[in-house]
């Protein structure tokens, strides 16, 4: 029976400031290679729900390299996870964590997921929130590193916030979040595809 846990926002941002100028040494670096954008969105996630959706293709995980899920590192992949839209929404488990597509700025909060798009209404880059300011949001993110920078600096034609409402689990346990954070070791409950949510 899928249980579901709220989605720590204060250890996403801390994930998030601690990673930001650098690279935890457990996870790939694919910043010359597509861009570490959604990976390291991805890692601040876990940081805050401490569960992955190993079901193959349209899960969320990341063991290696060479063993994770698109949606772990590409823009319209982690959308389409978070979302359960574009496929997702019938071939995915039910682990892991989930969101809605934010219809006003007033639903916005740290922790948060920022992708924008160009002009032709390609989504190319993933952000994280990690303040809200009066004047502006707050972002880290990678490849372009950034640290609590102004979301109202960049270049975009539009954007979409990815608010996320929390995440479920399979099992009644957690990562050790400490060895994410210091970049120890990855430890993550063993999720299998359910298919619960309606």
């Amino acid at each position: 029976m899928l249980t579901e846990i709220s989605y720590d926002r204060e250890r996403v941002v801390a994930y998030a400031r601690q990673w930001a100028l650098s690279r935890n040494p457990l996870f790939a670096d694919f910043t010359g290679g597509g861009g570490n954008c959604t990976n390291f969105v991805s890692q601040c996630m876990l940081a805050g729900c401490s569960v992955m959706d190993l079901t193959p293709t349209f899960g969320w995980y990341y063991r290696s390299i060479n063993d994770r899920a698109p949606a772990w590192s590409g823009v319209d992949e982690l959308y389409g996870f978070l979302t359960g839209s574009g496929g997702f929404e019938t071939e995915r488990g039910d682990v892991g964590p989930y969101a809605t597509v934010a219809r006003s700025m007033r639903q916005v909060e740290i922790g948060d997921v920022v992708q924008l798009a160009n002009s032709a209404g390609e989504y190319y880059h993933t952000l994280i929130i990690s303040e809200i300011t009066p004047n502006d949001i707050l972002i880290c993110a990678h490849s372009d590193d950034a640290l609590d920078r102004p979301l109202s600096s960049y270049n975009y034609a539009s954007l979409r916030v990815l608010h996320i409402m929390g995440a479920f689990i399979d099992l009644p346990s957690e990562i050790a979040y400490e060895n994410l954070l210091t970049g120890n070791a990855i430890e993550t409950v063993v999720a299998t595809s359910v298919n619960v949510r309606g």
